[in-house]
């Protein structure tokens, strides 16, 4: 099973985006240690929305293209680690480590740990 943690930083918080030494190396630790366990598939970190970011929103039929940043949204997604695990707790247990990697350096986060949806493969076209 595939799950994604996504973790969301407030973008108003200017230390939240430029992380510390310490946060690099906790970081980098638990990564590593995931990566070893074989559940890691990919990882990466976000940067602030008034660095290239652009919001595409279909409302009523309209399409709306905007560029960041963002200011209207407080939590945006920062982050993201893809594993592949055996369970939906196996999932929630590397998610509760990633948090306490944030919680010990950066302070107040969240992570979402959602399930991948995966198309059967009856239902998958021909290669």
């Amino acid at each position: 099973m595939r799950y994604m943690l996504m973790h969301k930083l407030d973008e108003t918080r200017t230390e939240a985006f430029n992380p510390s030494p310490e946060f690099m190396a906790r970081m980098d630790g638990f990564m590593k240690e995931v990566a070893q366990s074989g559940v890691l598939l990919a990882a990466e970190g976000l940067c602030q929305t008034s660095d290239g970011a652009t919001r595409i929103t279909v409302s009523g039929g309209k399409t709306t293209v905007t560029d960041g940043p963002f200011t209207e949204t407080k939590e945006l997604i920062a982050g993201f680690a893809l594993l592949d695990v055996r369970s939906h707790g196996e999932a929630v247990e590397w998610g509760q480590r990633f948090v306490q990697v944030f919680a010990d350096t950066v302070g107040d986060v969240e992570v979402d740990v959602r399930r991948v949806f995966e198309m059967p493969e009856e239902g998958m076209p021909p290669a």
